[in-house]
């Protein structure tokens, strides 16, 4: 079965909108090889339509300007890219197509497509979020930066039910950013002060 993994930019408080208006001080060469693993590498993209139209509002352009990031770009262009919205658009970057029916039953769906590459999710928050509470996110990548934004969407909501994460692996940029992996986690045990209170350190007699 294939991985579905999501990757976002998020602060110190939370927030995950306009990352473009506060990420770029923390971009150097440890999370551009972070992004291309997660998107570089994958054949298939989940996007929701704003960051669809932010992505086929500059991407294709880069991708023919030749630059420095035009390999990268390419590499967007090349992936089927599955745009979930409810508008009729019109999808003029190359291999785009509407999501179309439910999302869960697409998603399960493109799990269980042969092959080994990951799905990837860049952004795209509603979409995150609905797959998070579904069970059908396998990895979620938070690129953490040291920077509280104090006003924007933040990645979690309010709501009733908690979400259960474990953490996979962690690593420190130069930067300060951390890039942290979660996966799903089983349901935590019930406890209460009195269990938590016996790993206090105890004072010496």
């Amino acid at each position: 079965m294939r991985k579905i993994i999501a990757q976002l930019f998020i602060s110190l408080d939370g927030v995950v909108e306009a990352p473009h208006e506060w990420h770029f001080p923390y971009f150097n060469d440890e999370m551009g090889t972070a992004v291309d693993a997660a998107l570089g590498c994958a054949d298939t993209l989940i996007l929701g339509r704003k960051t669809y139209d932010g992505f086929a509002g500059a991407w294709p352009e880069r991708e023919a300007a030749g630059g420095e990031d035009a390999p990268f770009a390419k590499a967007l262009g090349d992936a089927r890219k599955i745009v979930v919205t409810h508008q009729e658009l019109d999808l003029t970057w190359r291999n785009s197509e509407r999501h179309k029916g439910d999302l869960l039953d697409a998603v399960i769906a493109l799990k269980n497509e042969p092959g080994d590459s990951p799905i990837g999710i860049s952004g795209s928050v509603s979409v995150v979020r609905q797959l998070l509470a579904a069970g059908l996110l396998d990895e979620l990548n938070l690129l953490v930066h040291p920077v509280a934004v104090r006003k924007g969407m933040r990645l979690f909501d309010e709501g009733e039910t908690p979400v259960l994460l474990k953490l996979i692996s962690s690593q420190t940029f130069e930067t300060g950013v951390l890039n942290l992996f979660y996966g799903p986690a089983e349901p935590a045990t019930e406890a209460t002060y009195d269990d938590a209170k016996a790993h206090l350190s105890q004072p010496e007699e």
